[in-house]
């Protein structure tokens, strides 16, 4: 800490400048304000010739006025580039399941695939949907950042609904109108199908992409942890409004003929999306990306392999880099954990290591080692998601043809078999405000979680609540077939009996897709942010790739010896009741095993040390976040009492400096900042410096001013 004063030309002005280093690892990824942060503390003479912006105060012995900086571009983040994140996904949702929720139907009824066939195929695609998160979470994790890539995925997300709406319209839809059920369609060309598989991937290329990105991008518009949940339950509330309207307006236009109107609707959608989040830019917060993280997980391992035999010696310590951040570019250090111990020989120090700039590939820190580790807790709890986005997989395939042949007719009225999922999104948005109002203050107070529930214990009951779902869909069947009539297609059984399997799947969702976001975003480390968020994306693409796999081997060993199979092409004479409670069965193993993983994981631990603060004669240590609070409330306190003060920095969440006070205070405190990244700091405003440092210091004001309030 260095305190300075600058006299500058002949007027009676003092600077006193200020360095303060952050007690935690501040960092671009953890959302805290920069490593060093400075105070100008400006104190005029009355004087009226003086010409300075700053007004003076009346009282120079014990007035203080804090500059307002001019910086070159406003704070960014908070609620208000939020909402437009959330608007971009809405409209972003409903031009894809305008596409995704019916293309079932389009595949049977435009192309002529069979059901079994027809199901597959949008397995394939929505598993590719979802696996291409993967391939955005590392571009923007390591090179291109969040905004570039959500925009780039964007954009081949239209384009690719701009080649569906041409190629359905222009080539496959022949004669006009066909494809409701009735008229039947001419045998597609070869090239209008390569066209329409072309498009419809371009589509699963562009919005897979942009899924976990736009997440974590808006994530990052927050740094207080609530603000974090809170954006995330908000953020799949959006994705099923939007998906709501697809689901009931434009899957009834579709269902009726009207395909290309609606292919066309949703590209329109998603170009309004494109444009609300470009509209943006200037309001976004960016955090920069941290490097390639293959090659750093690849590091742990390879140098843990090279040092197989070495061991730790006593009085020896794991290599560490040394300050407050770790060596991963924009991350904070992440506390050493005993689990897969043969990792840590990447960090034990050998003879054959260069002490100044040592090889990653031989000697690593113990947060790239940590951050292996944390994608290794993680992967088993990823691995038993899979199973659960194997039943949500149902809703876009099995649901469908389910209620295809079931009654759907209210008088005159046809009813989609695709807008039975509006019970699904309904449930969901029902579910999300009674888990945020109810059940979390309820289940708080029983548990001591303001929470409610953890992430992994919200999962668990998405993995039961969806078991249930799969219960229901089956007994479903069960009664359907026992109203079919001989020599008619559809049963007499109303379509509305699939209420509560849909229902049951969108409560579910909200408890298991939810505590996913959530889970994976924030037990990720800084350096893998986007990927934490596309590992939930990626389940729902293996659940997809699972269901299809699932069926094709039912498939082969029912349909054996003149048998129909469980998914024959006529459902009234197979037995898809018997794929349901298979599918029931599953997930209760895989809940058995989810629990012992649960119950094996530890959560991260980042380097952020307790707090300890000092203001006139109050002085508080603290280490919980409901301590702090009050501290920082009573620092307000006091310095209200004091005198007339000025918050300097910008509005929102993140704020550079906090607050201060009067010069007659002899100390002066610093507090505000989010959570345990607090500045460690009693100043002494007595000491002086001699002149050649505080000519010194002034320099370093204005070289630390550029960093704080300059582009970047």
């Amino acid at each position: 800490m260095t305190i300075g004063f600058a006299r500058l030309s002949t007027n009676p002005v003092i600077f006193p400048v200020l360095s303060v280093c952050t007690w935690t690892s501040p960092s671009s990824e953890s959302g805290t304000v920069p490593e060093i942060l400075a105070l100008s503390l400006i104190k005029f003479r009355k004087s009226p010739s003086r010409s300075s912006p700053m007004e003076a105060l009346p009282n120079e012995s014990a007035a203080l006025a804090i500059p307002t900086p001019i910086p070159k571009r406003k704070t960014k983040g908070g609620w208000r580039p939020a909402f437009i994140l959330l608007a971009n996904q809405g409209l972003a949702t409903l031009a894809f399941f305008g596409v995704g929720v019916n293309l079932v139907l389009f595949l049977i009824r435009v192309l002529g695939q069979e059901n079994a066939a027809a199901a597959n195929n949008v397995s394939i695609w929505t598993g590719t949907v979802y696996l291409c998160s993967l391939v955005a979470a590392f571009l923007s994790d390591s090179y291109w950042g969040r905004y570039l890539t959500c925009a780039v995925f964007q954009v081949i997300f239209v384009l690719g609904l701009v080649f569906l709406s041409l190629s359905s319209w222009l080539i496959l839809l022949k004669p006009s109108g066909c494809g409701d059920g009735k008229l039947i369609c001419q045998r597609p060309s070869s090239t209008g199908i390569g066209l329409f598989y072309t498009a419809i991937y371009m589509v699963a290329f562009g919005y897979g992409g942009h899924q976990p990105t736009i997440a974590t991008f808006g994530a990052d518009q927050f740094t207080d942890p609530d603000s974090i949940s809170a954006f995330f339950c908000y953020f799949y509330f959006a994705l099923n409004v939007g998906s709501l309207i697809s689901n009931t307006v434009l899957v009834y236009y579709e269902d009726t003929g009207e395909w290309t109107l609606g292919f066309w609707v949703a590209a329109a959608s998603a170009f309004l999306a494109l444009m609300a989040f470009l509209k943006g830019y200037s309001s976004y917060r960016y955090l920069k990306p941290s490097g390639n993280p293959l090659s750093r997980i690849t590091q742990v391992f390879v140098a843990a392999a090279k040092k197989w035999n070495a061991e730790l010696k006593d009085g020896e310590a794991l290599y560490e880099v040394e300050g407050t951040e770790s060596a991963i570019k924009g991350s904070r250090k992440i506390m050493h954990t005993d689990e897969f111990e043969f990792l840590d020989k990447a960090a034990i120090v050998t003879e054959k290591d260069t002490p100044v700039q040592p090889s990653p590939w031989r000697l690593c820190s113990v947060s790239q080692i940590e951050e292996a580790k944390c994608v290794l807790r993680m992967l088993p709890i990823w691995l038993c998601t899979i199973v659960y986005s194997v039943i949500f997989s149902q809703m876009a395939s099995l649901f469908v043809e389910q209620g295809d042949v079931m009654n759907r007719t209210i008088g005159n009225f046809h009813i989609p078999a695709a807008s039975m999922s509006a019970f699904d999104i309904g449930a969901v948005l029902i579910c999300t405000g009674i888990y945020r109002h109810i059940l979390v203050p309820v289940a708080g107070k029983l548990s001591g979680n303001p929470k409610g529930l953890t992430e992994l214990q919200r999962m668990g009951v998405g993995l039961i609540i969806g078991l249930i779902a799969m219960i229901a869909a089956g007994i479903t069947e069960i009664f359907r077939l026992k109203r079919v009539v001989p020599g008619e297609r559809a049963s007499h059984m109303s379509v509305f009996w699939q209420i509560p399997q849909y229902f049951l799947v969108g409560a579910s969702e909200v408890f298991m897709y939810v505590g996913q976001l959530e889970f994976f975003n924030g037990q990720a480390p800084d350096g893998l942010k986007s990927f934490g968020s596309s590992l939930c994306m990626a389940s729902i693409s293996l659940g997809n790739f699972v269901s299809s796999m699932l069926v094709n081997m039912v498939m082969g060993i029912t349909a054996k010896h003149n048998n129909p199979g469980w998914i024959p092409e006529d459902l009234n004479s197979g037995h898809m009741d018997r794929f349901y409670f298979l599918i029931a069965g599953l997930t209760a193993i895989d809940f058995v095993i989810y629990l012992v993983c649960a119950k094996w994981y530890k959560c991260i631990n980042l380097g952020d040390g307790s707090i300890s603060i000092s203001i006139g004669t109050r002085t508080t240590n603290s280490s919980s976040d409901d301590e702090e609070e009050q501290f920082k409330g009573a620092a307000k306190e006091d310095l209200e009492r004091s005198s007339p003060f000025r918050h300097w920095g910008g509005s929102g969440d993140v704020n550079p400096l906090f607050l201060v006070a009067p010069l007659p205070i002899p100390r002066l405190a610093l507090a505000g900042l989010p959570y345990r990244n607090c500045l460690r700091a009693v100043l002494d405003m007595t000491s002086l410096s001699s002149e050649d440092e505080l000519k010194k210091n002034a320099l370093e004001k204005a070289s630390i001013q550029s960093k704080l309030f300059g582009r970047h």
